[in-house]
């Protein structure tokens, strides 16, 4: 991607790194099509590495999907000896497709963050550039942590479900309805794992400070503890509390981390 152009001002630019941007505009300036192609090919790429990932999961798919039945009770499908069922011809063959692309998804999100990243750093500067690689490094843990804490927790709202009306009803989970409500749990629980990193890219570019998330502690607080409720499908306790611990704690060493990357 071509750089910048070279009158946006950056406060925290030095002389050098106007200087090398005016360089690099002279090096690799691109035309819109040259832009255009660069992205097609590396949506291309990231495309194939997904389906590569796919590939790799669609080959372990049973270990796949015993590691994610795990938190299933035993009570579940009793009618078919614990095993979750289809209810169509091509169910069973879709499920595991669908499995095998989201965890190819996993497998290739290193390469498909680079990706984005060498598309958008020749518009960067020196110091921006340095910073964006530890930023993505960073979101690829939390993302991941958060999708570990997400199973930790799972067991919780899957048990109260099912158990639920366990006297009144034969439990019979299908395959898909059962996969579909792992990956969004899971999901949320990666996607609320960012929040130290956007409030830090924030902070980086001036739109928040440390002093603003300090003063606006408490309806911080009040509102992710509201938003862990929501985010926790099922009505046991567990959940909400485990995810609400996690954002506050999250929250309260993003404002320690800005503090520190500030200064």
């Amino acid at each position: 991607m071509a750089t910048r152009n070279i009158n946006q001002q950056d406060p925290m630019a030095t002389a050098d790194d106007y200087g090398t941007l005016e360089e690099e505009a002279e090096e690799s300036s691109m035309t819109l099509v040259e832009h255009l192609e660069e992205l097609r090919w590396r949506i291309l790429k990231s495309l194939i590495a997904i389906v590569i990932g796919g590939i790799v999961a669609f080959i372990f798919r049973t270990q796949i999907m015993y590691f994610l039945t795990y938190p299933l009770p035993k009570t579940a499908d009793v009618l078919t000896h614990g095993k979750l069922i289809v209810t169509g011809l091509a169910e069973g063959f879709t499920v595991f497709l669908k499995l095998s692309f989201a965890v190819g998804f996993l497998i290739a999100l290193p390469f498909i963050l680079y990706q984005v990243w060498a598309f958008i750093s020749p518009g960067l500067f020196e110091r921006e550039k340095k910073n964006a690689v530890p930023f993505i490094f960073i979101g690829i843990v939390l993302f991941i942590a958060g999708i570990a804490l997400g199973f930790i927790v799972l067991q919780y709202p899957v048990q109260w479900l099912v158990n639920f009306a366990s006297s009144s009803f034969a439990e019979l989970v299908t395959a898909d309805s059962y996969f579909t409500f792992v990956a969004f749990f899971l999901l949320a629980f990666g996607i609320v794992f960012e929040i130290p990193l956007v409030l830090t890219f924030l902070a980086q570019i001036g739109l928040v400070t440390s002093q603003t998330l300090t003063r606006r502690r408490p309806t911080a607080h009040i509102g992710m503890w509201i938003a862990a409720t929501f985010l926790t499908p099922g009505a046991d306790i567990y959940s909400p509390i485990i995810l609400g611990v996690a954002m506050s704690c999250l929250f309260e060493l993003t404002i320690i981390f800005i503090k520190i990357t500030k200064h």
